[in-house]
């Protein structure tokens, strides 16, 4: 068995699968709003590269684009259930597998950081009082982003999961520690400071005992990497639902227990149950606070509104992904809810979540209320306007839904 090969195959079939919705994506209007944005950007950045803020935190600004790019080692492998009984006797040789997943995965996310690294190093040259070189910044960078990877992928093969837990956050200091080094201290003492760490780092991943391979683990994984490729995707199209990954969140186990006890609100504690168990409560939480700095770091200028609105959409198509949650439950067979039930709780729950958001995401804003008065309350109505525009649009979606089933 060539298992090269299988992997190319695994991964044609797969993007195969994806690639007849893309066209679905490109007709929503998504490819438009991305090509305004990304104008809209352009001449934002341009207009602050020729008026840089004397005390603009270049370093910081950074550290905070280009660490979690150094970090994200996710590694698409396609394994499959069965493959626990079918690939176990090629155990041996999977390390050929794996190495062309390994590689595929970390070549594109290389390219990825260049490209943020080459947006920012205009204004790093020309914020910064002694820049580092471009093509030795770079190499530091290429060199942690193999590093990080390949602290992933032993983690993934750890035995214990709370060593891999351990090592995880380790992933995250030793990269960010590294860039600080080179960003802040001369390019000696920095590049001895590196080597000493990254040796340190590759010398504590041979310590935790490993799997030779975590099949189990590894197809996990796989499924939720590919049920958030799904999710995208159901956000402008049906599509196929798979899998996806729960999340105890002890902390907000008592949202929803003030829901009155009545037919009429079962699917909406069902709905809340669900938010806060599901990888989408945890991309709004990282979209809202990436959203939040980026507002404040604009609050001077028109380009937070924009910010603001660009964030709030990202919200609502995130949120969108609740109605596909539970689209064939047996137990909402069993039990059957009174009828329009199920799409006036989707909506409210939706409409109230991203309301919510609306308001934290204005919030940094608020500073600024008595010099631009206009502007901020501005920002805000418009804000108000897009969440009552989607639930408007998805009140829509669900109308034409009912009559075609009809």
């Amino acid at each position: 068995m060539n298992l090269r090969e299988l992997y190319v195959k695994r991964r044609g079939q797969f993007w195969g699968e994806i690639f007849p919705y893309l066209g679905y994506v490109i007709q929503s209007g998504v490819a438009v709003v991305f090509l305004f944005l990304l104008i809209a950007f352009a001449a934002w950045y341009t207009a602050l590269l020729q008026q840089i803020p004397p005390d603009l935190p270049i370093r910081w600004i950074m550290m905070i684009f280009l660490v979690p790019l150094m970090i994200n080692s996710s590694i698409r492998t396609y394994l499959r259930p069965a493959d626990t009984v079918f690939l176990i006797p090629q155990e041996s040789r999977m390390k050929e597998y794996f190495s062309t997943a390994w590689f595929s995965g970390v070549i594109y996310k290389i390219i990825g950081l260049g490209l943020v690294m080459l947006i920012l190093w205009p204004l790093y040259i020309r914020s910064d009082v002694s820049p580092k070189p471009l093509l030795a910044t770079f190499v530091v960078l290429t060199l942690f982003k193999l590093l990080s990877s390949f602290g992933s992928w032993k983690e993934q093969l750890m035995v214990s999961r709370n060593a891999a837990a351990a090592y995880r956050v380790l992933r995250w200091i030793v990269p960010a520690l590294s860039l600080a080094a080179w960003l802040w201290h001369p390019t000696g003492r920095a590049l001895l400071f590196m080597a000493l760490l990254g040796i340190t780092y590759v010398a504590a991943l041979s310590v935790p005992v490993k799997h030779l391979v975590a099949w189990e683990r590894l197809i996990a994984v796989e499924e939720r990497q590919a049920s958030r490729v799904m999710m995208v995707l159901s956000w402008f199209v049906n599509v196929p639902q798979r899998g996806q990954r729960v999340h105890a969140r002890k902390w907000l186990s008592g949202w929803g227990k003030g829901l009155a006890w009545k037919k009429e609100s079962a699917y909406r504690f069902l709905l809340i149950k669900s938010l806060t168990r599901s990888d989408i409560l945890g991309i709004l939480i990282r979209v809202g606070l990436l959203g939040a700095f980026l507002v404040w770091a604009t609050r001077d200028s028109l380009v937070s509104a924009i910010v603001y609105l660009v964030s709030l959409m990202i919200i609502g198509l995130q949120l969108s992904a609740l109605r596909k949650l539970h689209p064939e439950s047996f137990w909402l067979h069993v039990y059957p809810l009174p009828e329009g039930t199920r799409r006036d709780n989707e909506g409210k729950l939706i409409f109230q979540v991203q309301l919510f958001w609306a308001v934290l995401l204005w919030l940094p804003l608020i500073p600024g209320i008595l010099s631009a008065p206009g502007r901020t309350l501005g920002t805000m109505a418009a804000g108000i306007v897009l969440v009552f525009l989607f639930r408007s649009a998805a009140a829509r979606k669900s109308r034409r839904e009912d009559d075609d089933d009809e």
